[in-house]
């Protein structure tokens, strides 16, 4: 609990992402758990952390918490029920974009930003683009241009001739071939490498993660170092995770923003809240940027840009993001005259949903989405 204000951010956004995404998130309840006695002597720092942040726990016996997840280690010293829910991300942004398409958004995937256009030097007036599926280049116009690249905003900000001093760290993680949990369990600690484990479906469970700086998000290695740590560190959560290793590995890249110098090194120092740059400070008009922050923000995120885009525009409306129910979790026939609108196949959106939890989810989804976001984007 070293970031009170991302906490208390994720605990309201829980609760609206699970009314309108209900379909995307399994409110699976969680553990922290203490194995060893420094752990135990941690109890006290992770008790005020709730607290200072409004999130409910209560004390359950050790002995209660192995019934109900019986390949825990069992000489684990303390442990605390809290509230915990596991999100499908690709599922919740695939469907954000299925609905947004139904609302008249236009997409254009797979486009590499170049350059920024500019009238006068100083009003930024859209974008060209590289398509790396059709080898060509693009302008793309607009009068307002959001920067909301992630790991490579502060990349993009300079391209633009504008600042956002955005760090990158890499977070690895490893997948379980068994689910080895039935709650998210977390090590009763200061935020360190492989201290979350998560139940990923029927079959599959989620080690993470490490945090290592990176220089290039484009260029990210998953090293033996941070494998092993993973291993060792899990198992002592759960021991026959020695025996079962990991299925597969994988790496993404998170952008943190930088809160003071020490945070430039430290990925567990620096800040999991979000900020919005209007580069009008740096003499550009017709440029914001937004950056930092988690998955369980991301509707907040887009809501607090898209409300200060909208003001830069004249248009009095507010987002309605947090009332607006995701397609998936509701196909009425509202949802089917925009999706038939849009000239997508509404069938074909169910036969997509209709994957999820089932052994084709695995080896068919990535195909499934590339195909769905061409027929997303523009011609």
């Amino acid at each position: 609990m070293n970031d009170p204000v991302a906490a208390v951010e994720c605990a309201k956004e829980n609760q609206i992402l699970s009314t309108i995404a209900p379909h995307v998130i399994t409110d699976t309840g969680g553990f922290f758990v203490a194995v060893t006695d420094e752990d135990a002597e941690y109890r006290p720092e992770f008790e005020a952390g709730c607290r200072k942040c409004g999130v409910s726990y209560e004390e359950i016996m050790p002995e209660q918490v192995c019934l109900m997840e019986p390949r825990l280690n069992p000489r684990i010293k303390s442990a605390a029920r809290v509230g915990d829910k596991v999100i499908r991300a690709h599922d919740l942004i695939f469907c954000a974009a299925l609905t947004a398409s139904a609302n008249g958004a236009r997409f254009y995937p797979y486009r590499e930003v170049t350059e920024f256009l500019k009238e006068n030097g100083r009003s930024v007036s859209g974008v060209r683009t590289y398509d790396r599926t059709r080898s060509r280049t693009e302008e793309l116009r607009g009068e307002i241009t959001v920067n909301a690249a992630g790991p490579w905003a502060g990349r993009l900000a300079r391209l633009a001739g504008a600042t956002v001093d955005v760090i990158s760290f890499a977070g690895v993680m490893g997948v379980v071939p068994s689910k080895l949990c039935n709650h998210v369990v977390n090590r009763m600690r200061k935020p360190s490498d492989g201290d979350i484990m998560i139940p990923y479906g029927d079959d599959y469970s989620i080690m993470g993660t490490t945090a290592t700086l990176v220089d290039e998000p484009d260029r990210v290695e998953l090293s033996e170092e941070d494998v092993n740590l993973l291993i060792d560190e899990g198992s002592e959560m759960f021991p026959v995770l020695k025996d079962l290793g990991f299925r597969r590995t994988f790496a993404s890249v998170r952008p943190l923003l930088k809160m003071s110098e020490e945070s430039k090194m430290d990925a567990r120092s620096a800040s999991r809240t979000y900020d919005i740059f209007d580069h009008e400070s740096d003499g550009l008009q017709g440029l914001v940027t937004i950056s930092g922050g988690k998955l369980t923000t991301c509707r907040l995120m887009g809501e607090q840009i898209a409300d200060l885009t909208a003001k830069k525009l004249g248009i009095g409306q507010a987002s309605r993001t947090k009332e607006v129910q995701l397609v998936g979790s509701r196909v009425d026939e509202e949802t089917r005259r925009r999706l038939e609108a849009t000239g997508i196949d509404l069938d074909l959106i169910r036969r997509i949903l209709g994957t999820v939890g089932t052994i084709d989810e695995e080896r068919f989804m990535p195909a499934i989405r590339l195909l769905m976001s061409y027929a997303l984007s523009e011609e």
